[in-house]
């Protein structure tokens, strides 16, 4: 709780009034006086009423996180899951992906070098980083459940805590519970929105990157401790992290300005804890890479696993070239004709994104590092996996736009935060807007949870 300090406001300091013309007297030691007595238990007072708006500060987020997790999970499991016994509709989302994690949790990183040359998880599995699996078997066997359930769990306690996070951002940047529930709709209404409940590492990757921009840019010095170990997991969990770490830095260059570079050991000086936040953040990934080194004598085998296995072979400048977008409505039954749409209008999402921010009637000023932080963690996740995806049609592009797609809205909410409320009408087009979206985003993913759960590919 302690950590919260810097965002929650604190009680007024109690005091006893002074009255001239009364005489003090002293009494013996050991004897306290009564507004001794007054004073401590206005202490006593001061502390719990800090107590209890931190608390209060807190629990609210948490509980709206969790109700949103929770309708997640009725729509899943309640409404589009095969009609069988609960725990057999439960299980249905651990899909594709998920019994390589499940694998992974049994037996360890296991793996031939080279690795072999198509998908076979009994002899190459170390194609996924550990943070996730690593999770999920610490609940195995600390709660002695199955690896399907363990993965399940860990999936949806981390989706509790990415709500958590997102209305914690909310109600530190006070933004309005109307935008507030535009803003949880369009993320909850996007076709792949229900991995984050699903055995995938979706929700781990998102509640760390969520929670590590939140406590970066918190003020208290334990704030700096939850960035790291938020970093460490988030670049543990997804190659991606390596680079939204240099999330802290890029921050601070923008709140001091570019000139600060030209001296660099004053700035190294001024923004060490900006630094050490992103190097300890890195340190997960290069943890797993120190042991590929140490164990197959491969600091890269999770690259080569993906290449022999998934032909992944990646095209840095995918994103440069016109071929790669792609214009046509999909069909409901291709997925990659979906994933290949969903790149196209995520850099469309990017592009529209950058023309509010810079076109000078509607521009804001205020907030402007924090939501360039954001924005450049979104073009590097979009970018990152455009060029891996770039040489298998965009397969999966679906999911790992999601991403991409959960940080804009994050940032747009405040953006749109700067501005007075508008007239009527402009909110009646805004709710309409999003009232339009959200059906068709669920009426898709509806259908994309029931292919899901009953085995089909879906992203």
């Amino acid at each position: 709780m302690e950590s919260m300090g810097s965002d929650i406001a604190l009680s007024e300091t109690l005091g006893a009034p002074h009255v001239p013309g009364l005489a003090v007297r002293i009494l013996p030691a050991g004897k306290p006086h009564l507004s001794q007595k007054a004073c401590a238990s206005s202490g006593a007072v001061s502390c719990d009423y800090e107590l209890m708006s931190r608390v209060q500060c807190l629990l609210t987020p948490l509980l709206t996180g969790l109700l949103v997790t929770l309708l997640q999970l009725a729509m899943a499991v309640g409404l589009l899951a095969p009609q069988e016994p609960i725990l057999e509709r439960y299980s249905a989302l651990v899909q594709h992906d998920s019994y390589w994690f499940m694998n992974i949790i049994d037996r360890g990183y296991q793996t031939i070098v080279p690795p072999v040359d198509h998908k076979v998880m009994e002899l190459s599995n170390v194609a996924f980083f550990p943070a996730y699996p690593a999770i999920a078997a610490l609940f195995r066997y600390a709660f002695n459940v199955d690896s399907f359930a363990a993965l399940l769990i860990t999936a949806q306690l981390a989706t509790w805590f990415f709500w958590t996070y997102f209305f914690l951002f909310c109600k530190r940047w006070n933004v309005s519970p109307a935008l507030q529930i535009c803003g949880t709709l369009l993320i909850v209404a996007h076709p792949a929105a229900f991995f984050l409940v699903a055995g995938y590492s979706e929700s781990l990757f998102l509640m760390t990157l969520f929670g590590f921009i939140y406590w970066s840019t918190a003020k208290s010095r334990s704030a700096k401790i939850w960035a790291a170990l938020h970093g460490f997991l988030m670049s543990a969990a997804r190659i991606v992290g390596i680079v939204c770490a240099l999330f802290p830095v890029v921050y601070a260059v923008l709140q001091t300005g570019w000139r600060g570079l030209r001296e660099p050991r004053k700035w190294l000086r001024e923004h060490t804890a900006a630094v050490g936040i992103t190097v300890i953040a890195i340190c997960g990934a290069i943890g797993f890479f120190i042991y590929s080194q140490l164990r197959w004598g491969h600091w890269d085998i999770y690259m080569l696993t993906q290449a022999a296995g998934w032909g992944i072979v990646p095209d840095y400048l995918a994103v440069f070239k016109p071929g790669s977008y792609r214009w046509l409505v999909p069909a409901l039954n291709d997925p990659t004709e979906a994933s290949q749409l969903s790149m196209t209008l995520g850099g469309l999402l990017l592009v529209g994104i950058a023309l509010c921010e810079l076109v000078p009637a509607i521009r804001r000023r205020a907030g402007l590092p924090l939501r360039a932080g954001i924005y450049f963690c979104a073009a590097a996740i979009y970018y990152l996996s455009v060029s891996g995806v770039a040489c298998v049609n965009m397969e999966s592009m679906l999911r790992y736009e999601f991403c991409v797609h959960a940080l804009i809205v994050l940032a747009f909410l405040n953006f749109l935060n700067q501005f007075r409320t508008p007239p009527m009408l402009v909110r009646a087009f805004g709710i309409a807007a999003v009232a339009f979206f959200t059906a068709a985003g669920l009426c898709v993913q509806g259908w994309y949870v029931w292919n899901f759960t009953r085995g089909n590919w879906v992203a």
